[in-house]
């Protein structure tokens, strides 16, 4: 028997039902709620595994005066992570719910471990890229620790569960930057990655003794588990929605913050890089705004949430296009006001984004999330490259206006979503 497409759903097809339906167990996941104490460790969880990703960036210059290795040769580093990142979420992300969370989160905190002390004692930059990718790759716990946080929480206080855990997350981005910066610079880039690892397997430990079992929610097969992302893509409309609307605002967000250093070591500024990496303070706004957003989302409707997020990320991006017209002490004021406002709005909008789809399918959300970050991922990475030739070709104006365009579009699809909601 076939049920009813959910109201924003698409009806299922019986090719939906061929690979889905005979395979899926029923939900059982574990636990009523969460106290405190574990809605803790799951914020700093996500915090220290997605911190991983970014300690090499400030460490880039004393890695290479260590190695021998030229500018354009460290700068694939950091691209080697952010690729290794992309293949995590889109092979390893999905393992949540074909497997016990638990032992999922141990093991590829395990893994982390093993590729940060690879990276820590990596004898020739070759070697080092290549602890890298693995460090990407097993990053992705910060993804596997979202969704066990939304599975065990009530749905009633989702939200606010998942605003607290994506916190933890932001700051996790936030201080990993400042802290390996300067552990780098007074004992060595080794010595922080060698910190990383041992903080990774505290982790571990703490969650193979902490964490509650959490029974799989589906017995498909690895093969059939990576396809049935296509069928939750067209199964769920919502699902599409978010990602399209997240992934566009991750287009602005990448142009700006891969032409911001370039644009302030320019006239009429002439600052060094230190001064982009001051406006990245402005994400500890968006840490602290990640709570408030899942409480509303809670209240008022995370769709409330997405188009008031989008609509505060598209002003604040359509007023630097200003800057080029105002004079270097004011352009800087505004630079910093609008990077506070569209983090706020990026980060409000992520995780009514998250309330979302993890509301879809209970048997699916480590899948539904891998969908969304995976498009996050592929829209940073294409506004980087769009950024950045923008920048090139015309200057600061072209990439105020892609990032103006793509948050805009993103509020688009947001109001078409609400128009939608409100007419069936």
């Amino acid at each position: 028997m076939v049920r009813a497409a959910s109201r924003g759903e698409a009806p299922y097809d019986r090719a939906d039902l061929t690979l889905t339906m005979p395979m899926t167990a029923p939900s059982t996941t574990a636990a009523s709620g969460l106290d405190p104490a574990l809605t803790l460790l799951f914020a700093c969880g996500t915090g220290l595994a997605v911190a991983t990703l970014y300690y090499n960036q400030p460490m880039l210059a004393v890695i290479g005066a260590d190695l021998g290795a030229s500018p354009r040769a460290l700068g694939l580093i950091p691209m080697l992570t952010q690729l290794g990142y992309a293949i995590g979420i889109a092979l390893l992300a999905p393992l949540g719910d074909r497997h016990d969370r638990r032992r999922v989160i141990v093991l590829k905190a395990l893994a982390l471990v093993v590729a940060l002390l690879a990276a820590a004692h990596a004898p020739t930059l070759a070697g080092l890229g290549v602890a890298s990718l693995a460090v990407g790759v097993f990053a992705t716990l910060a993804q596997d620790i979202v969704p066990a946080a939304a599975a065990l929480a009530p749905a009633s206080v989702r939200g606010r569960v998942v605003g607290q855990v994506m916190m933890g997350l932001l700051l996790g981005i936030l201080l990993s930057r400042v802290i390996s910066g300067a552990v780098a610079a007074r004992y060595g880039w080794r010595v922080m990655f060698d910190g990383a690892a041992l903080s990774i397997a505290l982790l571990a430990v703490v969650a193979a003794r902490r964490l509650p079992a959490m029974k799989p929610t589906t017995t498909l097969r690895y093969r059939a588990l990576l396809a049935s992302l296509a069928v939750l893509w067209r199964r769920h409309r919502p699902l599409r929605a978010a990602a399209w609307a997240q992934g566009l605002l991750m287009v602005a967000f990448g142009a700006f913050w891969s032409t911001l250093a370039i644009a302030l070591h320019a006239a009429p500024f002439h600052l060094g890089s230190a001064a982009a990496g001051a406006y990245g303070l402005a994400g500890a706004a968006g840490a602290l705004a990640a709570p408030l957003a899942g409480r509303v989302a809670d209240r008022r409707g995370p769709g409330a949430v997405t188009q008031l997020g989008t609509a505060l990320v598209t002003v604040s991006f359509a007023a630097l296009l200003l800057v080029p017209s105002l004079g270097a002490h004011a352009a800087l004021w505004l630079i910093g006001v609008a990077s506070v406002g569209f983090d706020l709005g990026i980060q409000a909008t992520l995780v009514a984004h998250q309330t979302i789809i993890y509301s879809l399918d209970a048997d699916a959300r480590s899948r539904v999330n891998a969908v969304l970050i995976f498009a996050m991922f592929v829209g940073m990475a294409s506004g980087s490259a769009l950024g950045s030739m923008l920048f090139g070709a015309a200057g600061w104006t072209a990439v105020a206006a892609l990032a103006t365009l793509a948050a805009g579009g993103a509020f688009l699809v947001r109001w078409r979503a609400r128009q939608r909601q409100h007419t069936h």
